[in-house]
């Protein structure tokens, strides 16, 4: 049952030169598909209420319509990570599709905002050879998970499952989207509570991804 929440060890192993936990014993806050007009703003501030510093995974179309948006990402001091440019899942891709999903999003990211994206997530989750080598040569670091909340699934009682199997190191990933906006906060809420019951940390991403 777990490894619907936490990818196996072979999986891990075979990509073992990407992040799946955090490098100390503290969890790291991810959010993925974003930034989205009326829900990053929602986002931001509850982190900022619970002093939580997280990464951004964040498509480049969106990025591209957001920019006010990017920009308050960044000046709150929170990290931004390619999530691709249009989310396609890139498994069966070859080296030219995937390339032109990836390095736009660092371009843009450069020329619009004069910042330098060090973290890439595959869309879905969905990664493969061929983008393991790709990445390489971008120099991204490619990051994963070891918690996945199914918040999208727009239910906190699966959201609240999901969080049995928090851990000290866990990466933890929720969705900047509409599937999951009408839930988003309370999610974050009940994991914050139950860190707090854990007595586990949250950390920021330079230590978590250090």
């Amino acid at each position: 049952m777990r490894y619907f929440y936490n990818p196996p060890l072979p999986v891990k192993l075979l990509f073992s030169d990407s992040v799946w936990h955090s490098a100390n014993e503290k969890i790291l806050l991810t959010f993925d598909d974003g930034p989205l007009a009326g829900n990053t703003e929602i986002i931001l501030s509850a982190l900022d209420d619970n002093n939580i510093k997280a990464v951004f995974f964040c498509v480049g179309n969106n990025l591209i319509k957001n920019p006010a948006l990017t920009e308050e990402i960044i000046s709150r001091g929170h990290t931004i990570g390619n999530h691709t440019m249009n989310h396609r899942i890139l498994e069966s891709s070859g080296n030219i599709e995937i390339s032109s999903e990836i390095f736009p999003v660092n371009n843009l990211m450069q020329d619009m905002f004069g910042y330098r994206v060090k973290y890439f997530r595959p869309p879905h989750g969905r990664y493969s050879f061929r983008q393991r080598a790709v990445i390489k040569n971008s120099g991204l670091k490619n990051v994963m998970w070891s918690l996945l909340t199914y918040d999208y699934k727009n239910d906190l009682t699966v959201v609240k499952k999901s969080l049995d199997y928090l851990t000290k190191n866990s990466v933890v990933v929720f969705h900047d989207s509409l599937k999951s906006s009408g839930i988003i906060i309370d999610s974050l809420r009940m994991l914050i509570e139950t860190a707090e019951l854990k007595n586990i940390q949250i950390g920021t991403p330079e230590e978590c991804l250090s």
